[in-house]
């Protein structure tokens, strides 16, 4: 088959979520299809990143947005219907460029990952389309405009419902959709959601594996250091759940590693001596291994948080809330503990540091679970059977109104 991909990022290399699991999944599909695979870039991408990608897709093809255009964007979107987040990405050489690319590779299927791309193909009705949701975006946004400053709770209310009406017009214009979790599925509003297939995240359990690594400190959080969810998740942890345990424990430190760290967080290294912040690091394991517990007290955001699989894999006990398991489906108190309020966080964390062998337990049971549930190869064959049953809509049947 004759498969064109669609991203909205460079998925290499692997420091976001979304491009963790575009790689991954397109990695496993090339090994049976011909890929091409068309980005969109906002940032320079260095040569070695493109030949790498170029080691397994068939064909490859960047655009890159300019700022200026993008602030344009943004700014003509006030006055529209399409979501920032879908007019951040959606610009007229692009478009033309995608439009030449299908015109000569004429594909037997699109695959479009996040709603942010879906633009470029929507009146692509004569291919079949699948559409990885990946996470609720409109959920994820609602979330953080119930947290955000007053000044701005307007403007992310108003994109929370532009996101809500987009994801249900894609819902209708795509043969297939997919998405992380049972979770982001039951967020969706569209009363057809049932019919979405769910797809988990792998995780590469040769490259994250246990190492034999005495840890130096007590806590580890990573992730990427601009997301907002992963900023609030750290900001409740030193705020608040770190002062209940060094309360009993003066001394425990607290490791940050991910990339863009922007100042509120480095700011916390500053006011304090057992806080590291280390930025980007050339191999994440190293930052999990450091530590004896990992823990991510996420309170908003959506999806299926991948730096959870990792630690697990690796053999860290973790500590997180009901939100972020939800999507993972780890036994609690077995696999893994989950917090409610601060106080909880600093119980289950005093109690692991105290006890070895419970945090041995939890560290053995949590790797088990990710061993037994999160595979790679497993998550690119169900897509690839979604591909393959995909159905045209039949000839008559006139697309959906228009959003945007």
């Amino acid at each position: 088959m004759k498969l064109f991909v669609l991203l909205s990022r460079v998925p290499y290399p692997l420091e976001k979520g979304d491009k963790l699991r575009a790689y991954h999944l397109i990695k496993h599909l090339a090994d049976k299809h011909e890929v091409y695979l068309f980005c969109l870039s906002d940032q320079p991408i260095e040569r070695e990143h493109l030949e790498h990608l170029r080691g397994f897709c068939h064909h490859l093809q960047v655009v890159r947005l300019a700022r200026w255009r993008i602030l344009l964007k943004l700014v003509l979107a006030t006055f529209g219907r399409l979501p920032y987040q879908v007019a951040y990405f959606h610009h007229r050489q692009a478009q033309r460029r995608i439009d030449a690319a299908l015109e000569d590779f004429r594909p037997d299927h699109i695959l479009c990952q996040l709603v942010r791309t879906t633009e470029y193909v929507r009146h692509q009705y004569g291919t079949p389309k699948t559409l990885d949701y990946m996470d609720t975006l409109s959920k994820g946004m609602e979330r953080r405009a119930d947290t955000a400053p007053w000044p701005f709770r307007p403007l992310l209310h108003a994109e929370t419902r532009r996101l809500i009406a987009y994801e249900n017009l894609m819902f209708d214009l795509f043969d297939n959709r997919i998405i992380i979790s049972a979770q982001d599925r039951d967020f969706i509003y569209h009363p057809k959601r049932a019919e979405m297939v769910v797809i988990p995240n792998g995780v590469d359990t040769a490259f994250f594996r246990p190492m034999d690594q005495e840890p130096v400190h007590d806590l580890v959080f990573t992730g990427n250091m601009n997301y907002p969810p992963n900023i609030d998740s750290v900001l409740y942890l030193v705020q608040r759940v770190l002062p209940l345990v060094r309360a009993r424990r003066s001394d425990t430190d607290l490791v940050i590693s991910g990339v863009a760290p922007g100042a509120r967080i480095r700011e916390l290294a500053a006011r304090d001596p057992h806080v590291h912040v280390t930025g980007w690091v050339r191999d994440i394991r190293g930052s999990y291994a450091s530590a004896r517990l990992f823990v991510a007290p996420m309170q908003i955001g959506t999806g299926l948080q991948n730096k959870l699989l990792e630690a697990m894999a690796m053999g860290i006990p973790c500590i997180t809330s009901s939100l972020a398991n939800n999507a993972v489906g780890a036994p609690p108190g077995e696999a893994i503990l989950i917090g409610r309020e601060p106080e909880e966080y600093a119980e289950h964390i005093l109690r692991l540091l105290d006890d070895g062998e419970e945090r041995m337990r939890i560290a053995r049971n949590g790797h088990r679970f990710v061993l037994a549930n999160f595979d790679w190869q497993r998550a690119a064959k169900v897509l690839d059977r979604a591909i393959a049953g995909a159905t045209l809509p039949a000839g008559t049947e006139q697309p959906p109104a228009q959003v945007g």
